[in-house]
């Protein structure tokens, strides 16, 4: 399992890099776009979605909602507060995992969990449109944030494995700990000095240390909602497109909470164009 994982890494990292850096921001959205469609057939299995009908018109949706996320891109106003929603959307996430108990708590019909896979995957796809057109650091800015969630997560993995001990939340995901945690956000606290160097308009170091702490912590929530989401639909992946990695969202779950949280700290900064 463990080398089928590097090999697929292997394999995806060198076109994950090239299309980001070397695609035009439109050719970027339209292959950003596969992906996220990807992402949404693998959620309507989540949301318990298995008529072929329903689930094409469920993917008619998230793409009319990707052409809409388009022309909302020259509204930065209208942007901003998209993302502040997002950013309170996530707040409430993070209390709902806080309190889940698989006992007491009733699980969100289908029509619920389809409207939160549009909230997860929608400002992601337009986040990372956003970043990539933000002048010439913007492809940097993608590979960025792309990176900010595979950091927390190796940070997390590494000191898991060696110290982890006291269960973070031991209801939605038994594997992963504190000291996880801990190891995530001392990685990404390290590699946010990567940002200032490549880009020091977009804040102080300071301002960017807890920025990227702050992305960190929000990685964790993405990757625990995924888990919850796939804990009450009783599956163990959220599909098997990629070999030692499950599903599309298996890959990209932590990243649907870091991309629109990290660009709406830029706006907030001023160092988002």
């Amino acid at each position: 399992m463990l080398l089928h994982r590097i090999l697929t890494a292997l394999l995806l990292l060198p076109l994950v890099i090239a299309l980001v850096l070397y695609l035009p921001q439109v050719g970027f959205a339209l292959a950003l776009a596969a992906v996220i469609l990807l992402a949404a057939s693998e959620w309507t299995r989540l949301a318990g979605l298995t008529s072929p009908l329903p689930r094409a018109l469920y993917l008619g949706v998230m793409a009319a909602g990707m052409l809409g996320g388009w022309f909302l891109l020259s509204f930065p106003d209208l942007l901003l507060w998209l993302f502040v929603l997002t950013g309170l959307g996530w707040l409430v996430i993070s209390l709902k995992i806080i309190r889940y108990h698989p006992q007491k708590a009733r699980p969100a019909g289908h029509t619920v969990k389809l409207l939160l896979g549009l909230f997860v995957l929608l400002p992601t796809w337009i986040a990372l449109v956003r970043l990539h057109g933000d002048g010439i650091r913007g492809p940097e800015l993608v590979l960025f944030t792309l990176s900010l969630s595979w950091v927390a997560d190796t940070g997390a993995y590494f000191s898991g494995r060696a110290w982890g001990r006291v269960k973070l939340a031991p209801n939605v995901s038994p594997k992963k700990t504190w000291e996880g945690v801990y190891g995530a956000l001392v990685a990404v606290g390290l590699w946010s000095g990567l940002l200032y160097w490549f880009r020091p308009e977009s804040g102080s170091p300071w301002q960017l240390l807890l920025l990227c702490l702050l992305v960190c912590l929000v990685s964790v929530v993405g990757d625990l909602f995924e888990s919850l989401m796939k804990r009450e639909a009783g599956l163990k992946d959220s599909g098997n497109l990629l070999p030692g990695h499950g599903g599309i969202l298996d890959r990209i779950d932590s990243l649907t909470a870091v991309a629109p949280v990290f660009l709406l700290g830029l706006l907030l900064l001023g160092g988002g164009g």
